[in-house]
């Protein structure tokens, strides 16, 4: 059991400060001296007593997922409002549990006196990841116009729908919105694989040669969390 609080506890330490943007060093200091380094980087990083029971619910998130969704089940049950019903959607969304967050996403859209966008903005995550290519263009639809829909994760997915569905010309035009130097990076070598499948090699090897040089510059801790995205890059520009 310790060694799950442990690890768990060094999970959220490394997430707080990837989140927060903090020195490398912190990094090492968690991975590398467990038990201490965490401590230490709460103790000066994170706590203060309105912090505390934050990190109590993340760290029980952590250890006991389940238990933070039956928290929000009965919660929804004393009180079903329209943010206690989008909080329980998170977690299932957190959790892997796609079906039911779609259905509570959607249970949201009866409010009409609501936003919906963060609403369809989530059942396209959920459908992209139920392969419902068809859902993720339905609630892709009634959001593209939004400003927060240019560039999103939500495009990307929008994209990659139209792929798979065929629809090649604005596949490319929705990735293509993606590409952006020195930033999304797994979302680019998706849309280098595009061209490549397209008989477009020479543009999608320009692509992934883009990505290469510019992970040369990549911080430690960036080139840690992309590592799998530039290792598939090397290997594809080596069969081109």
């Amino acid at each position: 059991m310790h060694y799950y609080l442990i690890i768990a506890l060094q999970a959220y330490c490394i997430y707080h400060a990837y989140k927060n943007h903090k020195p490398y060093y912190w990094f090492f200091l968690i991975f590398f001296i467990p038990v201490l380094g965490s401590l230490i980087y709460i103790i000066t990083q994170v706590y203060n007593k309105s912090d505390a029971d934050k990190i109590q619910s993340e760290l029980t998130s952590i250890i006991n997922p389940t238990k933070k969704i039956k928290d929000l089940e009965k919660k929804l049950e004393f009180s079903d409002t329209y943010s206690n019903r989008i909080e329980l959607a998170d977690a299932y969304l957190s959790s892997g549990d796609f079906p039911n967050a779609i259905l509570n996403y959607k249970e949201t859209l009866k409010d009409t006196a609501q936003n919906n966008l963060y609403a369809h903005q989530q059942l396209i995550l959920c459908y992209f990841q139920l392969k419902d290519f068809v859902g993720v263009l339905d609630s892709s639809e009634l959001i593209k116009t939004k400003s927060e829909f240019k560039g999103s994760k939500q495009q990307f997915c929008y994209g990659l729908a139209l792929k798979e569905l065929g629809e090649l010309e604005k596949a490319e035009t929705e990735l293509k919105q993606i590409d952006r130097p020195y930033s999304n990076y797994t979302e680019r070598l998706e849309l280098a694989k595009f061209y490549i499948e397209n008989n477009r090699t020479t543009e999608g090897k320009e692509l992934l040669s883009e990505i290469s040089t510019e992970s040369q510059h990549m911080t430690k801790p960036n080139r840690r969390i992309y590592r799998t995205t530039i290792a598939e890059v090397e290997r594809l520009l080596k069969t081109l």
